[in-house]
């Protein structure tokens, strides 16, 4: 059966009909770390914390079911991020006009916190958009990674909820590209998530447009290390996590979170700003090591910057978070009308 095309264009327009009545995609995209320390926008690890997105083919309209992080706060009509995501997917293959849909999205990432929520919706509503098409004219996994990054701004985020564990990733003239990499099965990650947001730009905001030479080749070589610590040689994470160029620039947005850092880095544990922040991630050797990291966590209240913010009690959700090695997960199903 031909696809259900609407003439008139040299080029591929379809119809909505390209996607039939009753076609039903569910997608588990991983939350992910980036920058690591001195990955800055180029380094990130998938974590198995999941968001699950299930989009439904109907006759029209839009209809939304939100639960979990964030769902009182994200709009529920067209600028949703997951329904601009299947827009933008969409038009890369012609089909501009939003077919019915029925989504439900259940949320456990956390927004403004420094673990890729918005990255990893942009990941749902590609992937669902992509996996709604006839197979026929879906896009490739190139063409996902390209409008995804570009989206997001840069691939450090996204390419690990596409592929799984630690991801690599550059820019040239001809796109975005990223190298998933294995991560050593004695790195075991653990999670600090503040109850305070810090907004991705004005994290980014705080860093200067150029720092000293000495310092981008110091850390130059700190990422060069972090890549062969988290791969295969994990004796040198601590100081294969050391920033020179991002960390200490944002420290002001995010006191408690630089605090944390630096009391879990004097006691020789490898902390880290978890991407724009102010989520702390910390890679523990082992499970003995990550049961004390998370011991010295929970009793950190009592130090005074770790254990407040803007005048308040702070508390801390304290999670040991494997490395996701699957990346996102999709299945497609017809469902009867």
């Amino acid at each position: 059966m031909p696809l259900p095309m609407i003439d008139g264009s040299d080029e591929a327009h379809f119809s909505p009909d390209i996607i039939p009545v009753g076609t039903r995609v569910t997608v588990q995209v991983p939350a992910s770390s980036a920058n690591l320390g001195p990955g800055y926008d180029s380094m990130g690890v998938s974590l198995a914390y999941y968001d699950e997105l299930v989009v439904t083919r109907i006759e029209s309209g839009l209809e939304f079911e939100l639960a979990g992080e964030g769902a009182d706060e994200v709009p529920r009509d067209e600028n949703h991020l997951v329904v601009k995501a299947m827009h933008t997917a969409w038009k890369a293959v012609g089909l501009f006009e939003l077919p019915g849909l029925h989504i439900r999205a259940t949320n456990k990432i956390p927004h403004s916190r420094g673990m890729g929520s918005s990255a990893s919706a942009i990941v749902a509503g590609v992937s669902a958009a992509n996996a709604l098409l006839p197979e026929e004219v879906r896009l490739d996994d190139d063409a996902v990674l390209q409008i995804c990054s570009g989206m997001e701004g840069h691939p450090d985020n996204v390419a690990p909820s596409l592929y799984g564990r630690l991801v690599i990733s550059y820019g040239d003239d001809f796109g975005w590209h990223s190298l998933p990499v294995d991560v050593h099965p004695e790195i075991l990650p653990v999670v600090a998530i503040p109850d305070y947001e810090v907004p991705t730009k004005v994290a980014r905001g705080l860093i200067p447009e150029t720092v000293p030479h000495r310092e981008a080749a110091a850390n130059s070589g700190r990422a060069a290390l972090l890549a062969q610590a988290l791969s295969n040689h994990p004796e040198f994470i601590f100081a294969g996590t050391a920033d020179l160029l991002h960390q200490s620039y944002r420290a002001t947005a995010m006191k408690p979170s630089a605090s944390l850092v630096t009391v879990l880095r004097g006691l020789g544990y490898a902390a880290v700003i978890s991407g724009a922040g102010p989520t702390v991630m910390v890679f523990a050797r082992g499970e003995e090591e990550r049961a004390r990291i998370m011991q010295v966590i929970e009793h950190s209240g009592d130090h005074p910057t770790v254990g407040r913010y803007q005048g308040r009690a702070l508390n801390w959700r304290v999670l040991p978070v494997d490395i996701d090695t699957k990346g996102v997960m999709i299945t497609r199903e017809e469902i009867e009308n």
